[in-house]
């Protein structure tokens, strides 16, 4: 059995209190890195009033930058844990907007070993006018989230539909879950919807705060998935305590809580996971080009080399669209950093989530979002002066950012809609 530890964490409105192990795969054909509380996980304050404090991921490159490297270990190693006989059709759902990139990762990792896996993540961007709207296969709510509704897209594709309505497992991937509610949620909506051939759940994720109760959890997700075998994956499990300080201060949260379409249209950027795919990687040969010209302009060069590139680069997503700039970020980072010591590529992304200054979020940028929701977005632990180039990667036109970003002149924009 692991050796259980413990860790106080002293944050501005109160005390959190974690007991947690690591968990190793139980496959004897497959390996998994034993990773340690600080390895995975710093801790900040949220602004939110369902709660108060925020586990900070540190392989997610959501809120700390990363090396895509550490995020594609994390990737498979996540992955590695899910068993390898499992009934097919599979597919692999991701939560948006933390988890898209995350569970991107796992899928391609897993397709391994089930090469016909599909992916589908929830998104909070409508994709359809009104007239479109049959495209829509259901949607759920993670009701403790900074925003509670999700919306999840079938496809238009009738062969790919076919496998999605046939699942028999689901693999839900998210950054960390504890009572699997809205694992209980996801999984009623997709049956409702049509799923209902499906006899297995996996729940999984980096860190699964369920420790000490699992039986009495997975017993209540029993009752409200009849029929259904539940499992549950994680790199580290744990529980944890809060304990409020005396007389805090009133939080008042920005207002997040949208599923909008936005005045700014979406450009082409392949299919990523919004609508089920078995191809992940489906646009990135595009994506890739479109930096490659971007950075050849951006640089007043005839043509596109990568000897020209800085020393520093930080490669920044956009709320969900965060898989092909990861995998632009892995790209700079296999072809330029490793013969370079001197280089270094981080990938990190710009999110609607609202976290206070404190603790492990040292620095803020906050401004006006991209889509013309007419909301903030933020992007965390990013000194702009710290890098040589920052390449921002979006879905809309390269005008709809913020004049924060069209004032660095360090800052690159990647858009489908040149």
């Amino acid at each position: 059995m692991p050796k259980q530890q413990c860790s106080t964490i002293e944050l501005p409105r109160g005390t959190l209190d974690l007991t947690y192990q690591t968990n190793l795969a139980t496959d004897q054909n497959i390996t998994t890195e034993n990773y340690q509380l600080e390895d995975l996980l710093g801790f900040a304050q949220r602004i939110n009033p369902k709660r108060a404090f925020l586990f900070v991921s540190k392989v997610l490159g959501r809120h700390i930058p990363v090396a895509p490297s550490t995020m594609r270990q994390a990737f498979t190693n996540l992955a590695n844990l899910i068993p390898s006989n499992l009934s097919e059709p599979i597919l692999v759902v991701g939560m948006a907007e933390t988890a898209v990139g995350l569970s991107a990762g796992v899928h391609q990792a897993l397709q391994t070993r089930y090469p016909n896996a599909l992916l589908l993540n929830s998104t909070r961007h409508a994709q359809h006018s009104d007239d479109d709207s049959d495209m829509l296969l259901t949607t759920f709510s993670e009701d403790h989230s900074h925003a509670s509704q999700h919306l999840i897209y079938q496809s238009a594709d009738s062969k790919t539909q076919a496998q999605l309505l046939a699942c028999k497992t689901l693999i839900m991937v998210d950054d960390e879950a504890s009572t699997g509610n809205t694992c209980v949620n996801v999984v009623t909506a997709l049956r409702h919807a049509g799923l209902t051939q499906l006899e297995q759940v996996h729940l999984t994720t980096l860190v699964d705060w369920s420790l000490g109760q699992n039986q009495e959890a997975d017993d209540t997700i029993a009752q409200h998935l009849p029929n259904i075998d539940f499992y549950r994956h994680h790199l580290l499990s744990g529980t944890w305590q809060w304990t409020e300080a005396a007389n805090p201060e009133p939080i008042i949260m920005p207002s997040v809580d949208t599923t909008e379409a936005g005045s700014q249209s979406l450009g082409d950027s392949g299919n990523w996971g919004r609508f089920p795919t078995l191809d992940s990687v489906d646009g990135f040969a595009d994506h890739l080009a479109r930096f490659q010209t971007a950075f050849s302009n951006f640089s007043e060069l005839k043509g596109f080399d990568k000897a020209q590139l800085p020393q520093r680069i930080l490669v920044l997503g956009s709320n969900e669209f965060v898989w092909l700039p990861f995998l632009l970020a892995e790209w700079l980072e296999n072809n330029i950093s490793s013969n370079d010591a001197t280089h270094t590529v981080n990938f990190s992304a710009l999110t609607r989530s609202p976290i206070a200054l404190g603790g492990v979020v040292k620095t803020m940028l906050s401004f006006n979002d991209h889509y013309g929701l007419g909301m903030t977005n933020f992007v965390y632990n990013v000194e702009p002066n710290d890098w040589d180039l920052i390449v921002l990667c979006i879905e809309t036109s390269p005008d709809s950012v913020d004049e924060l970003w069209q004032d660095l002149d360090n800052v690159l924009v990647v858009s489908p809609k040149i």
